[in-house]
C-alpha cells in the first residue's frame, strides 16, 4: 500500500481570513502536494514544481516511486493542464434536509408554512415505514433517498454536510450509516418536534421525554460507528441535536435537548431554523408570548451556543444579531431556498461585519439544488439586489461596506466559512499543511481551438504538451474556455457556468469517494516519454511508470 498520495497540478483555494484581511482573493498555485495515506492529512507541498521534470526530481529527492521498488511507494494523481483541471477544497453544506431530497424542485408557489404542510411533513412521515414512528426498520424509500442524496452531494463536490433527518430513529441511523459507508463527512440529526399545537397529528414525537430518549438512541448509534481516527480528529460522522424550529417544540423539549447537548464533552452541535419567514416570526411570537424575539426563545432554552447552527437568519433584528454574536452561534445562509420560497434576502454582509460566522447551505428541498456551487451563485445574485431595496428596520445600516458579495467571498463561505460553522476550521476548507485533504478535482475541458492570431502563452495553467486527442463529448461540461482567460477568470467561469459534470473526482480524508473517470483512462505516457531527453534507461523505466498516472491514481484511491 502506498504511504502517500502525491497530487500534481494547479491548486486553487481561499486563504484563511485574518484580522487584517480586507477582502478575499483566490490563491492559485501550480506544483505538488502530498497527503499521508495513513490519516489523510496534507503533509507538505512544493509550489516550485513547475513541470514533469521537476516532479521527477522531487520524487527522487524524497525517495518516492510509483512502484515501491526503488523507494517509498506513492500514488500519483495529476490535474491535467490541457484539460484546464485544478484541485479545489471540498464544499461544506451547513444546512440540508436529506429526507426531502425526493421533493427537490417541488414547491409550487408555496411559502414556508404551507410548503411544510403540503409537501414536507407528508414525505418525512413516510420514512417511518408502515409501522410509523414505532417501526424498527427503515423503509426502502429511506434507503433509496438517503443513498441518492449522499451520492449526489458528493458528485457536486460536497465533502461535508449537516443533515436534518426525520423523527424516526431507524431511518436516521440509516442515514448516518450510509454517510459513513460512502465516505462523506456528516453531522446527522434526528429531527425533534413534539408540539401538538403546530405539528401534524400524524407526525410528531409523543412528548418531550420521548424526544430526548429517541435522540439519545441516535447519538449512541452514531458514536458507535467505527472510526480509527476518532481519538485524534473529528469523527467522520457526528451526531447533532436537531430541534426542527421553535414552533414544533415545547419548552420542555427544547430545555431537555439543550441539557442533552451539554451533557457531552465537548458539547454536541445543535442545528435549527430561525427567522426564515415573516409569518414564521409572527407564529413564534404567538406561541411564545413571554419572549420578546425569536432568538430570545432559543436563548431562554439554552440553545444558543458556540456549537449552534442557525439556518436562514433572514429577518434578525439588530438586537438579535447582537445576541447571536454574543453567544457565538453561527449562521447557515441558504440563498436559493430563501428565493424559492419567497422568504427574503439575508443581509450576509451585516452578519459578517457584526462578527458572526457564516457558511452556505442548500436547504434541500426548500432549495432546489444540492449543489453548493449553485448556492455560491445564488449568494452572489441575491446580494446584488440588496442595494436596490429600501432600508429595513431589522438591519443595521451603519456599515460603509457594500452588501454585494464577490465570487471569492461566496466561495469562502462555501469552504472556509462552512468549515468554521461546523467547528472544523483547522481541519478542512483549504490546502494548509496539516489539514485533511477533502477536495475535488475540477475539469473545465480543453480550450476551444483559438484563432491563428491567438497566443498560447496566454494560458495561465502550465501545460507542456497538448493532449493527443480531445476528451470524449460525454465528458464535456458546460464551461467553455477559449484559452485567453486569466486564471481568476477561469475560476469565475466555473462558478457561473459549472455543474457536477465538472467535478471529476472527490476525496475525503485523502480517500477517493467519487470519480467520473474510468479505470482505463490515462493522460498518455507519451507526455512523459517526451520529457526524457536522453536521460537513459532508468528514466525510460521511471517515466513510463509515471505515464499511467490516471490509472494508478484512480485504482489505488478507490481501493484505499
Amino acid at each position: 500500500m502506498a504511504a502517500y498520495t502525491l497530487f500534481y497540478g494547479t491548486f486553487v483555494h481561499l486563504p484563511r481570513a485574518t484580522p487584517s484581511t480586507t477582502k478575499h482573493e483566490l490563491s492559485i498555485h501550480h506544483g505538488a502536494l502530498w497527503v499521508s495515506v495513513q490519516d489523510g492529512r496534507i503533509e507538505g507541498f512544493d509550489w516550485s514544481v513547475a513541470s514533469e521534470d521537476d516532479l521527477v526530481a522531487l520524487m527522487r529527492k524524497r525517495g518516492w516511486s510509483v512502484d515501491g521498488v526503488s523507494g517509498t511507494k506513492v500514488t500519483l494523481v495529476k490535474a491535467r493542464a490541457d484539460q484546464n483541471e485544478f484541485f479545489f477544497p471540498g464544499f461544506v453544506d451547513t444546512h440540508i434536509h436529506a429526507p426531502q431530497y425526493p421533493n427537490s424542485g417541488v414547491f409550487g408557489s408555496s411559502t414556508l408554512l404551507d410548503w411544510l404542510n403540503t409537501y414536507t411533513f407528508p414525505l418525512e412521515a413516510s420514512f417511518g415505514g408502515s409501522g410509523g414512528s414505532s417501526s424498527d426498520v427503515a423503509p426502502p424509500r429511506a434507503h433509496a433517498a438517503y443513498k441518492q442524496v449522499i451520492q449526489r452531494t458528493l458528485a457536486n463536490g460536497t465533502t461535508c454536510a449537516s443533515y436534518f433527518a426525520t423523527i424516526h430513529v431507524p431511518a436516521t441511523n440509516l442515514l448516518a450509516t450510509l454517510c459513513h459507508q460512502l465516505g462523506q463527512r456528516a453531522l446527522v440529526g434526528r429531527v425533534c418536534m413534539d408540539n401538538p399545537a403546530f405539528c401534524p397529528d400524524y407526525y410528531h414525537d409523543e412528548d418531550a421525554a420521548a424526544t430526548v430518549t429517541a435522540t439519545e438512541a441516535t447519538i449512541a448509534h452514531i458514536q458507535a460507528l467505527p472510526d480509527p481516527d476518532r481519538s485524534t480528529s473529528t469523527p467522520l460522522v457526528q451526531p447533532i441535536i436537531t430541534p426542527r424550529f421553535a414552533p414544533t417544540c415545547t419548552s420542555e423539549c427544547m430545555t431537555g435537548l439543550a441539557h442533552l447537548a451539554q451533557s457531552h464533552n465537548p458539547p454536541l452541535h445543535i442545528q435549527t431554523h430561525i427567522s426564515e419567514n415573516t409569518n414564521e416570526i409572527a407564529l413564534v411570537r404567538e406561541l411564545f408570548p413571554v419572549h420578546e424575539k425569536y432568538a430570545v426563545v432559543y436563548d431562554a432554552h439554552a440553545l444558543l451556543t458556540p456549537r449552534t447552527i442557525l439556518a436562514h437568519a433572514v429577518h434578525l433584528t439588530p438586537a438579535e444579531i447582537a445576541l447571536v454574536r454574543t453567544r457565538g452561534a453561527k449562521v447557515a445562509h441558504c440563498p436559493a431556498s430563501n428565493s424559492a420560497l419567497g422568504s427574503g434576502i439575508c443581509p450576509v454582509r451585516t452578519l459578517l461585519d457584526r462578527g458572526i460566522t457564516v457558511g452556505l447551505g442548500t436547504d434541500v428541498s426548500g432549495g432546489y439544488s444540492v449543489s453548493i456551487l449553485e448556492a455560491v451563485r445564488s449568494a452572489c445574485l441575491v446580494s446584488r439586489l440588496l442595494p436596490h431595496m429600501p432600508p429595513s428596520s431589522n438591519t443595521d445600516t451603519d456599515t460603509d461596506k457594500s452588501p454585494v458579495l464577490t465570487v471569492e467571498e461566496a466561495l469562502y463561505l462555501g469552504t472556509r466559512g462552512g468549515a468554521a460553522v461546523v467547528d472544523m476550521a483547522d481541519e478542512i476548507g483549504g490546502f494548509d499543511e496539516g489539514m485533511f485533504f477533502d477536495a475535488q478535482l475540477v475539469r473545465l475541458g480543453e480550450n476551444v481551438e483559438p484563432s491563428s492570431s491567438s497566443s498560447s502563452s496566454l494560458s495561465p495553467f502550465p501545460c507542456r504538451l497538448k493532449a493527443t486527442s480531445p476528451s470524449p463529448s460525454k465528458d464535456k461540461g458546460p464551461v467553455d474556455i477559449f484559452g485567453w482567460e486569466g486564471p481568476v477568470e477561469r475560476v469565475h467561469k466555473w462558478v457561473w457556468n459549472g455543474d457536477d459534470r465538472n467535478v471529476r473526482s472527490v476525496w475525503v480524508r485523502g480517500r477517493m469517494v467519487h470519480s467520473l473517470e474510468s479505470e482505463t483512462e490515462t493522460d498518455g505516457g507519451a507526455v512523459f516519454r517526451a520529457l526524457d531527453g536522453g536521460r537513459g534507461k532508468w528514466a525510460d523505466w521511471l517515466l513510463a511508470g509515471l505515464g499511467v498516472l490516471g490509472v494508478v491514481g484512480v485504482f489505488w484511491a478507490r481501493r484505499g
